[in-house]
């Protein structure tokens, strides 16, 4: 079997990582000398395999070329990437945190008359799934006395049910 070589043709970005010496890159590589292509790549100091001697010798070679800080992601981002909970995720999670779906129904029926409440019925009733953002898991975890951080702990676990 014919080994695979990779050669670096432009690094176009170079992203430090919360991680020690591991970058995120974007970068166009040439495979084999023949085909370009254009790859969003992270870089750790340890791996032998692929494009990444290649890319380490480009890193070692261009000592001064800019590397942009690592910025943490936000909450907001944080609980934008948590994986959608299927309903039985969902309602499994609650009841493995002392909640029964009883409460959350209740939880429902206090809020104010109008659309808000019969969109939450909906939602709580015939959801497949349920998506961490969604203004009605803010609403119910309201209700139910949760913060913002026990959710995010509760859909962390719920989504390995």
């Amino acid at each position: 079997m014919e080994k695979s070589v990779f050669e670096v043709v432009t690094v176009h970005k170079v992203t430090d990582t919360a991680a020690p010496g591991v970058y995120d890159l974007d970068l166009t590589l040439k495979f084999n000398g023949v085909e370009e292509r254009f790859e969003h790549y992270v870089s750790t100091p340890d791996d032998s395999i692929g494009a990444n001697p290649a890319i380490r010798m480009w890193i070692k070679q261009h000592p001064h070329f800019p590397v942009q800080s690592y910025v943490p992601p936000t909450t907001e981002q944080i609980r934008a990437s948590l994986p959608l909970l299927t309903t039985r995720q969902f309602r499994l999670g609650l009841v493995k945190n002392g909640f029964t779906p009883a409460q959350v129904a209740a939880a429902i029926e206090t809020m104010q008359e109008g659309p808000e409440k019969e969109v939450a019925k909906i939602e709580w009733e015939y959801a497949t799934t349920f998506n961490r953002t969604h203004p009605m898991i803010g609403a119910i975890a309201a209700a139910l006395g949760l913060s913002g951080d026990q959710i995010d702990a509760m859909w962390s676990t719920s989504a390995d049910l």
